[in-house]
């Protein structure tokens, strides 16, 4: 299968996709202040289109998510551990994330972001991936939704070799979608 083959958004469809977030975004909070938190390292690319579109103040706060196996009286156990969270008690807060999968990491975040009582609280994602969904989750905004079990490569989503983030296109496939794509402009 060639790499064109595996382009599932372009690169203009995806700006078309982030500029009407962004409208449906600002008309929702109507010029007030706007805490965005960005989880690194999927969401940087998507984040930073979708902010540029809004119009109302904006601050960044960034948050890494790290996912260790640990032992629970021997039992192995997948956790997530992040950082330091902002202060955002009060304030209007939109969590960004490139994919919603599983729905595990985004709702543990929210619930933890939620605790310092914001005023509100919402999820906008690039990919809402709903296949593999094991909690009860919706994002409050996304660009596009898929069935599809593949790994995603481009706009800031790497593929499973680690490479793609740079890819303007997002495409579906496997781990040879970043391969052929880069021996066909080599030709």
């Amino acid at each position: 299968m060639s790499a064109r083959s595996r382009v599932s958004y372009s690169a203009s469809r995806i700006a078309k996709q982030v500029v009407a977030l962004g409208r449906a975004i600002e008309r929702e909070y109507k010029g007030r202040r706007l805490d965005v938190v960005i989880t690194l390292d999927r969401g940087f690319v998507f984040a930073a289109d979708l902010i540029r579109q809004l119009r109302c103040r904006v601050v960044c706060h960034f948050v890494r998510e790290d996912v260790r196996d640990v032992d629970h009286d021997g039992h192995a156990r997948r956790e997530v551990f992040f950082g330091a969270r902002p202060d955002l008690k009060g304030r209007d807060v939109l969590l960004v994330d490139a994919v919603l999968d599983s729905g595990v990491t985004q709702e543990f975040l929210l619930r933890r972001l939620g605790e310092s009582r914001p005023r509100s609280l919402r999820l906008a994602v690039l990919l809402d991936k709903t296949a593999r969904r094991k909690v009860n989750l919706e994002p409050d905004y996304f660009a596009f939704r898929t069935a599809s079990n593949q790994v995603w490569t481009g706009y800031g989503l790497a593929g499973s070799s680690g490479r793609g983030q740079n890819l303007r296109d997002l495409l579906r496939g496997g781990r040879n979608a970043v391969g052929q794509r880069s021996r066909r402009r080599r030709k």
